[in-house]
């Protein structure tokens, strides 16, 4: 089959590719894109997180934060691996980039990209104290699900079968977060106005996380089977889930 024509009328049809040989180039570099962008943010959001364990208020909440990092490392290892076979530099591709290196707090770069890595723009923004990682892990915790939700279903069947083996960790990294962020809550008015001020600064930052409106990218990524649903589509389930949780843990 051709690749403009035979392999997008494939995947248009809900194909699968299994291989690195089956990917046709244009496929390749736009898959290769997303792999980057989900190891460049795991590792950059456990490079920050990780400066956050020692000022959890319990053991119990170091050990929690703790597994978080790991498995997010862990997370970022695999995609490594197959992003390995379509010839990426894996060695060289770990220690390139200054994973922990954050911006100031106050810039605002909503979807504009910097720097040489993929991370999504949320992990440049510094972590300011442990209310304000509970606060980041509940909010990009609930995008990142959305997220991968929607790339679990990838034409690419390595990349989908990872992520939704990926997936249920990401679920309990969002609970042990909302977890964390009902504790602090009951701790007082206070408490509950610093989980409040943070929420503030970080729910535009996530919502950037998704991206603008659908463009002629996102319509390349669903004719190739590795998009379904446009940012928007999935900005509003993150703003709908986050809202109820909020809700619950907040009264807000």
């Amino acid at each position: 089959m051709s690749e403009d024509v035979g392999i997008s009328e494939y995947l248009a049809r809900g194909g699968k590719l299994t291989a690195p040989d089956n990917a046709p180039p244009r496929y390749r570099a736009e898959l290769m894109r997303q792999m980057a962008s989900f190891v460049d943010s795991e590792l950059a959001g456990a490079a920050g997180f990780a400066d956050r364990i020692n000022l959890g208020p319990s053991v119990a909440a170091r050990i929690a934060a703790a597994r978080i990092v790991m498995e997010k490392l862990d997370h970022a290892e695999r995609i490594l691996k197959l992003m390995g076979e379509f010839g990426a530099n894996v060695d060289r591709y770990e220690s390139v980039h200054p994973w922990a290196a954050r911006i100031d707090r106050n810039e605002d770069l909503g979807v504009k990209r910097i720097g040489r890595d993929m991370r999504l723009n949320v992990f440049h923004y510094p972590i300011e104290g442990w209310i304000d990682a509970v606060v980041m892990n509940v909010l990009m915790g609930a995008a990142t699900i959305v997220q991968l939700e929607e790339l679990s279903q990838s034409s690419y069947q390595p990349f989908g079968d990872a992520l939704s083996e990926i997936l249920p960790r990401e679920r309990r990294h969002a609970e042990l977060g909302e977890e964390g962020m009902a504790r602090i809550a009951e701790a007082g008015e206070a408490s509950r106005a610093a989980v409040a001020d943070s929420v503030d600064y970080w729910r535009p930052r996530v919502a950037a996380t998704f991206g603008g409106a659908a463009s002629e990218r996102f319509e390349l990524l669903k004719k190739f089977g590795l998009r379904h649903r446009t940012n928007d589509d999935l900005r509003d389930e993150w703003t709908a889930r986050a809202d109820a949780r909020l809700g619950e843990i907040l009264g807000r």
